[in-house]
């Protein structure tokens, strides 16, 4: 029976190895072997900046499909303008932005909060984090505009900025908390597009308000469109041993959080919510998102679609009519920026699920706060991961004791055990029976140090989404030489540290009877050890805190028990 927790255990390291050879089948490019619903990004170049990306906006008029669906021409090619084509740079305390006069686009945006470098490059150098680009070959922009019948303002439209006046500094002086910029089209199809971007000290998210002026002589219905475009290469903090979603993402009330795949855009299989009243669309990376936001009860249409080599994820709003002379108001919320869970919570309903927790955020989501509020008392995020480890290891402690009792009882018998299988090796059946014997007379379950353990294996690999996916990680420092918690250590101390406490953990448990499973039980954690060497030290740290608190119970139940600590080892030969 002993050789049925030994099986179990191999299960889960076999199929961890099955897990991480598909990661880094899609890291590199190619399809993953055992599950082949993991696909790989695509990778195709993105257009040069001097053509930026070019969306089809869907029109809400032709009867063949939903507005989402139509691939129509209402995204005509630049007009002749005698509006220069210009770019215009914005700063706050949180960003450097950049806005195209090509419909007043957002094609830039620097975090000025957020390093580019991390770990002991930050050391060096400070240089301001790219989200929206058109630069380097990349692409990822925020787009607005209009469809309508006729010809509309789009994000292709030259427009000019009206507000601040030619000439006045775009940048949020000392004391001042909001800034405004304001862009305006000539007239398209009788409808002039205002864009009114209101910026506000310590804040990510932008209001933009539209508003449609009809100069024309008759009623115009149309309808405001938002979309985020980007290329479809990951983020480049993602590696092949830790890697979390990138893509869109549309929110809804009824149909909650979806995630759609880039591989699934291009093989057309795009499975959403399309009509909805409530939620959000986003551009979502490790650790950084970009998402419009639209007030609750205002109808949308959702869309994802490929254009080009790019990809596209947008909403349309509720037709607007504008009576000759008159105006319509479009308001949304744009959001750049970092995926810190308290503040999105307090944004939109659900808009803190663009920190990919995986399968388990249920679990997870209470994890996180605990992490957040010991980090609220200590200051440090490195000490607060190894007191989390602490209360969850205090709360599993009776259930841990129970299964370091069954193994401390095992190791007391595995002398005899041994010795049973040595003197009946010829008979299997009478050595199963004599072995069955003796874990009766010993009341020994077999199976008892290894169930307890699996309970806890979801909370575990919850925390474990925790820590890769939680920004306040990247270039959070520890102590002496740890420097980022969510880069290698860079001197592999701590990994060297968990490779050795889990060979101790391992000497504390009994060998397997049959020899070639005691080498492998030993070899086990040492070829598990080596992945640690490239995670980042924040996961380690957690893996160490947990080893060691776990060689503490062990031992003293072992103590307590009567069963010396004896150091296992194999009879390598």
């Amino acid at each position: 029976m002993s050789d049925i927790r030994r099986s179990i255990l191999w299960v889960i390291f076999g199929f961890s190895m099955i897990l991480l050879w598909d990661r880094w089948q899609v890291y590199n490019g190619r399809p993953a072997t055992f599950f082949p619903g993991s696909q790989p990004a695509a990778t195709a170049p993105a257009p040069a900046a001097s053509t930026p990306a070019d969306p089809t906006v869907p029109t809400p008029t032709v009867p063949t499909g939903s507005a989402a669906d139509d691939a129509s021409s209402a995204t005509a090619a630049p007009v002749a303008s005698a509006i220069p084509r210009e770019r215009h740079t914005v700063r706050t305390d949180v960003f450097e932005l950049t806005f195209d006069s090509e419909g007043g686009a957002l094609v830039g945006a620097r975090l000025l909060q957020h390093a580019t470098e991390t770990g002991k490059a930050l050391q060096q150098s400070f240089t301001p984090l790219t989200l929206l680009t058109t630069d380097n070959g990349r692409t990822y922009v925020a787009q607005t505009g209009v469809v309508g019948p006729a010809a509309a303002p789009t994000h292709k439209t030259p427009m000019r900025l009206v507000e601040p006046a030619a000439g006045a500094p775009i940048a949020l002086a000392d004391g001042q908390d909001r800034l405004v910029l304001r862009f305006e089209s000539e007239p398209v199809g009788g409808l002039v597009l205002g864009k009114t971007y209101t910026l506000q000290r310590g804040r990510y998210a932008i209001d933009v308000q539209h508003t449609l002026h009809n100069v024309g002589t008759e009623p115009v219905t149309a309808r405001v469109y938002q979309q985020l475009v980007r290329d479809g290469r990951k983020a480049e903090s993602e590696t092949p041993f830790y890697t979390t979603f990138t893509g869109p993402a549309v929110y809804s009330d009824a149909a909650k959080y979806q995630k759609v795949e880039f591989a699934d855009i291009d093989k057309g299989k795009v499975d959403i919510q399309r009509q909805a009243s409530d939620g959000y669309v986003a551009m979502v990376q490790h650790y950084f998102f970009s998402a419009w936001l639209l007030p609750a009860g205002v109808e949308r249409e959702n869309f994802v679609r490929k254009v080009g080599d790019l990809y596209a994820v947008g909403q349309i709003g509720p037709a607007l009519t504008v009576a000759p002379g008159q105006e319509q108001t479009f308001g949304a919320q744009l959001y750049v920026g970092p995926q810190e869970e308290k503040v999105l919570e307090t944004l939109a309903p659900g808009l803190e699920l663009v920190k990919d927790y995986g399968w388990l955020t249920i679990l997870a989501k209470p994890l996180y706060w605990l992490l957040e509020t010991i980090h609220g008392l200590v200051g440090n995020w490195g000490w607060a991961i190894v007191l989390l480890v602490v209360l969850i290891k205090a709360a599993f402690y009776w259930l841990n004791a129970s299964a370091y009792r069954s193994m401390a009882k095992m190791k007391a018998i595995n002398p005899r055990i041994m010795e049973m299988r040595e003197r009946l090796k010829d008979k299997p059946q009478l050595m199963q029976q004599e072995m069955m014997r003796l874990y009766r007379e010993e009341k020994v379950n077999p199976l008892g140090g290894c169930l307890p353990i699996l309970i806890q294996i979801p909370v575990f690999i919850a925390l474990y989404w925790v820590l890769l996916a939680s920004v306040e990680m990247r270039n959070a420092p520890w102590v002496g030489w740890i420097v980022d918690l969510s880069s290698p250590d860079p001197y592999y101390v701590l990994p060297l540290v968990m490779t050795l406490t889990t060979l101790v953990q391992t000497a504390l448990n009994p060998l397997p009877p049959d020899p070639l499973q005691a080498k492998m039980m030993w070899l086990m954690p040492l070829i598990f050890s080596v992945m640690f060497f490239f995670f980042p030290a924040g996961l380690v740290l957690y893996w160490i805190t947990n080893n060691v608190l776990t060689i503490a119970q062990q031992a003293y139940i072992n103590h307590s028990m009567g069963v010396p600590l004896k150091i296992n080892l194999p009879k390598f030969k």
